[in-house]
């Protein structure tokens, strides 16, 4: 199993970022595929996940902001940020799996960075 993210970098408060995770090594079209985030000195937080069929969770601290999708042609599922705050920043890591499910894999993450 593979996950490898991308698309994270440094940006200002009430910016934007795209991040992908392109996965191979497992069925991903019936996988429910999760994004989780850790700051410094903090656990790994779930934030949002996709599952098989399309439904959508996301965490109250990201919601209305973030939009998980997923394409299951490419093997790749993403996560459009907007309106980034500085409490946003953290490295971000895509996971197969999802709470009720259990996460069985996690990629290496992208660090985000938002400017005040």
């Amino acid at each position: 199993v593979q996950l490898v993210e991308s698309g994270g970098g440094l940006v200002h408060a009430g910016g934007s970022l795209r991040l992908s995770c392109a996965a191979s090594g497992f069925t991903f079209s019936s996988s429910p595929m999760s994004w989780a985030r850790q700051a410094p000195g903090k656990g790994l937080e779930r934030v949002s996940t996709i599952y098989a069929a399309g439904s959508t969770y996301y965490d109250d601290s990201i919601k209305g902001r973030f939009t998980i999708s997923r394409d299951n042609a490419k093997n790749t599922v993403y996560l459009q940020m907007n309106s980034l705050k500085p409490e946003d920043t953290a490295v971000y890591r895509c996971g197969v799996g999802s709470a009720s499910m259990g996460y069985k894999f996690w990629g290496q993450g992208t660090q985000v960075t938002v400017s005040s």
